[in-house]
């Protein structure tokens, strides 16, 4: 299939697979919504009441490290092998993830970064989601039958794209790479509190804001490549040097990497901990936000 590794697949090219019955071992679609607390929607529920024809679950809660205090941090490669072999997927097959969030995407750039990081290039994000799938009119399904098991074997991690919370601590003084936070401009200045409870809103010194919401139109649709590197140039972010995302807890910090791969630049990097990580771990004087800036002056 020409379209193995382009990082963007349109919902009539989906429709036109699903159409001549080629979802299966060779091509894989799923489904990755998953919702914060206040959103008050069940990705899972959704999914069983209405998803794209042949689409599996994937769950990011449960395809993490459970031990960790932070949410959906990485698992480790073979729990990942394992959760996405059960899922049908194998090394041959190419995958397309979607979420059916209001946003056209929100969680599944997280899963398509996952697949990468884990050596399997073979992995598109569904332009637009379930959102504009319903939009332009394809079919939907409540049927579900779980695919037959595949054998996915990591044979290459890129592990130099995750940044630990002692990488973006020493980064405040060697400035190796630039910081992007995707969260609302208004968390990042510490305008408006955090979704999670004891966590106040502010951000890491020295980094740059670039919602995540921005990188999408009115429609959920990606932004042209012309237009995503002038949203880089803007937010003074530049493309030649590296880049690492953050955001609440790595999931949308991967739509600034997404962006980043379609513009040429495929080796950004997630600060997989994100700022729930660094709230718990930094020293004050790294928390930044206007009442802190505040209290400096």
């Amino acid at each position: 299939m020409g379209a193995q590794t382009q990082a963007l697949v349109s919902a009539k090219w989906l429709a036109n697979m699903i159409k001549r019955n080629l979802v299966g071992t060779r091509l894989r679609v799923l489904d990755t919504s998953w919702y914060l607390p206040m959103m008050k929607r069940d990705g899972k529920k959704e999914f069983a009441r209405s998803h794209i024809p042949g689409a599996s679950f994937f769950d990011i809660d449960e395809c993490s490290d459970r031990s960790s205090e932070f949410d959906h941090m990485l698992p480790t490669e073979r729990f990942f092998a394992d959760y996405v072999g059960g899922l049908g997927v194998g090394n041959d097959s190419h995958v397309v993830v979607y979420d059916a969030s209001d946003f056209g995407a929100f969680t599944c750039t997280r899963v398509w970064w996952m697949f990468r990081l884990f050596g399997h290039p073979r992995v598109s994000v569904l332009d637009g989601g379930f959102r504009n799938w319903v939009r332009e009119g394809h079919p939907v399904s409540g049927a579900h039958s779980r695919p037959e098991a595949a054998r996915f074997t990591v044979t290459k991690k890129n592990s130099c794209w995750v940044k630990s919370y002692e990488d973006i601590r020493g980064n405040i003084e060697a400035q190796r790479f630039q910081v992007v936070d995707v969260r609302p401009y208004e968390r990042f200045c510490g305008d408006e509190p955090e979704p999670r409870e004891g966590v106040r809103s502010g951000h890491i010194p020295g980094s740059k804001c670039m919602p995540f919401f921005n990188f999408v139109d009115g429609e959920g649709m990606m932004l042209s490549t012309e237009e995503l590197r002038r949203f880089f140039e803007k937010s003074q972010v530049d493309l030649n040097r590296p880049i690492c995302g953050s955001c609440g807890s790595g999931v949308t910090a991967c739509h600034m990497v997404l962006a980043a791969h379609l513009c040429g630049a495929p080796e950004a990097s997630v600060y997989d901990g994100s700022w729930y990580e660094w709230f718990t771990k930094a020293p004050p004087e790294h928390i930044v936000s206007k009442a802190s800036m505040k209290k400096i002056t």
